[in-house]
């Protein structure tokens, strides 16, 4: 028996990073919202202590903050024509679970898409021609400019106490920060965490090779900060435990730091974890979504929310499989390019290396992820492409994220994997090694997409989602290409050898690689060519917003989380000022 509760102004589905936003901006103009979770409850001043925190074991191995595979995953195949299988467990990606969601573990790189990426499909045809752009390659342009968002971008900065150095300062040039990135109004909240020595040799070598090297930008405070919701982060610590854990001082920003503590006292706001919704309830005549159903994985009860407002505020995977189920919006089918719900699903493409100096001491057991030097000058469309035979790029680091001791040990190619030459390879070179990497885009594929399994089911009985994707010629010609100048930087620091990293011709889920999923519900300005309109407003349902990457038309050269928290916040104020006070779609097809 499903029991039906007491009705609500908004729902959220899902509490990471943009569910405690909008439920924050919502409660603010005076709105009841509840906030569902599927995962537990997390609180820092329980979870994020040490020595909790210190347990690599625990967090890296185990993987104990990200979803749970018996509960519901996702299936996955390269191509099409081949059979999905259901991903056991989380390796390529690591989709977080509970309060928080993946913005508790993440690494926290912080970054603004270029001007030129909202317009990439008119950027191209410009400068190449329109012929250039191969016809399987689904690429849109965002209906929304960067100098619209730049104002949230601002916004979201300061909620996060983003670290870093300003390259353009109101349309100047800055000396120190990134001489490609968009105007900025104003400077970040924090200056830059520190670097260490392999990126201070690297940012030397990278400038006498006539690159501009500057400090990346982290949500990560380097000094106390307080934020404009009244919350304190504290200054990182350097303690090398970071990725894929909740952090110790407060001062990687989540949303559990930034956020979470205001909506816990606003008596406007109810939090219920353990709730897995399993469906919207649309009525289609209507055009509107009436509440969700959900189910209380303690107890197995089953519940109805109707609610005035829903906002699906889930993973790119979770986001995509609701609007199927519910039927709003067209699914996507490759072969005849028609439909839209699940197309244009991206991924982050990147390939690294390690380099090793002799008689050097980097000391790795310290640092932080972002504690790193990046060269932007092969992202975007910061160079030209002209007879390079691929579109896209990335930006080149080089970091000194801490280096655990399980999985901090990276030694010489062909190193033994056991044994006593093992040991005296650890021993000689863990101190005296530093790590790269080059993050590439993804531009959209006529052939990687998301749509429903026929075969495997979740917990709640529910068609898993499944993934198809591969890299594409293009996506690896840009990747070679990145690598090739990352190799160039590397020779001019003078290493004693170096690996290079390179990814392998088809996508594997087993080794991890980056959780920047994006796509499969992309905004866009026509409803016959994108799943929700300028506003993240759904053109099916003029009262569900849609929040996440889950909204990109296609994944640029930078991790998504900055313009995620950004469109959360561009979103929030169309519904408060706009929609709240004549409710209806925002945009007219």
């Amino acid at each position: 028996m499903v029991t039906r509760l007491k009705d609500v102004d908004a729902v959220m589905v899902g509490m990471g990073w943009t569910g405690p936003i909008i439920a924050r901006e919502l409660t603010k103009a005076g709105l009841n919202v509840v906030g569902l979770e599927r995962g537990p409850d997390r609180d820092p001043a329980e979870e994020f202590v040490i020595p909790r925190l210190r347990d690599e074991l625990r967090y890296v191995q185990r993987l104990e903050l990200m979803q749970n595979n018996a509960l519901d995953t996702v299936t996955f195949r390269n191509a099409p024509a081949e059979t999905a299988l259901p991903i056991r467990r989380f390796g390529a990606f690591l989709p977080g679970e509970g309060v928080g969601g993946t913005g508790i573990h993440w690494g926290a790189l912080h970054w603004r898409y270029l001007p030129s990426d909202f317009r990439l499909r008119s950027a191209l045809a410009e400068r190449y021609g329109a012929k250039a752009i191969p016809a399987e390659m689904t690429i849109a342009d965002w209906p929304i400019s960067y100098d619209e968002l730049e104002p949230y971008y601002d916004r979201f900065d300061k909620l996060c106490g983003v670290s870093g150095k300003a390259g353009n300062l109101r349309g100047a040039r800055v000396d120190g920060g990134n001489p490609f990135e968009g105007p900025r109004s104003d400077e970040y909240p924090n200056r830059p965490i520190k670097s260490g020595l392999g990126p201070l040799m690297f940012s030397d070598a990278a400038r006498q090779l006539g690159y501009h090297p500057f400090p990346a930008p982290v949500a990560t405070s380097s000094a106390p900060y307080t934020n404009p919701e009244g919350m304190i982060l504290g200054a990182c610590e350097y303690c090398g435990f970071c990725n894929r854990t909740g952090c110790e001082s407060n001062s990687k920003a989540s949303a559990n730091i930034t956020v979470m503590p205001a909506l816990r006292a606003d008596p406007r706001f109810s939090l219920r974890t353990r709730a897995f919704v399993s469906r919207l309830i649309y009525d289609k005549a209507a055009k509107r979504v009436t509440g969700v159903a959900y189910t209380d994985m303690r107890t197995g009860e089953e519940f109805e929310q109707p609610a005035g407002l829903v906002v699906l505020s889930a993973f790119v995977f979770g986001n995509t499989q609701m609007m199927l189920l519910a039927g709003i919006g067209e699914p996507y089918d490759n072969r005849t390019g028609k439909g839209v719900v699940g197309k244009n699903y991206c991924y982050q493409f990147e390939a690294g290396a390690d380099a090793f100096f002799e008689g050097k001491e980097f000391n790795p057991f310290i640092g932080a992820p972002g504690m790193g030097t990046i060269i932007d000058d092969f992202n975007g469309e910061n160079f030209d492409h002209a007879g390079l035979g691929f579109f896209g790029g990335g930006y080149i680091n080089c970091a000194s994220g801490g280096a655990p001791p399980i999985g901090g040990r990276s030694l010489p190619h062909g190193t033994p994997r056991w044994g006593a030459e093992w040991k005296a390879a650890t021993a000689k070179w863990y101190r005296s090694v530093t790590r790269f990497n080059t993050q590439g885009s993804v531009y959209a594929h006529r052939d990687n997409f998301l749509d429903l399994d026929p075969t495997y089911k979740d917990a709640l009985g529910r068609p898993l989602p499944r993934m198809t994707y591969n890299g594409t010629d293009n996506d690896h010609a840009m990747s070679r290409f990145l690598v090739a100048k990352l190799e160039g930087v590397i020779k001019a620091m003078g290493p004693t050898h170096y690996d290079l990293h390179l990814r392998p011709r088809n996508f594997t889920v087993v080794p991890y690689q980056s959780t920047h999923n994006t796509g499969g519900t992309m905004m866009g300005a026509d409803p016959r060519s994108s799943v929700v309109n300028r506003y993240l407003q759904a053109w099916g349902a003029h009262n569900l917003f849609v929040m996440g990457a889950s909204v990109f038309p296609q994944q640029h050269g930078y991790n998504p989380t900055g313009t995620v928290g950004a469109l959360a916040y561009w979103s929030a104020n169309a519904i408060t000022t706009q929609y709240l006070k004549k409710p209806g779609p925002l945009v007219h097809a």
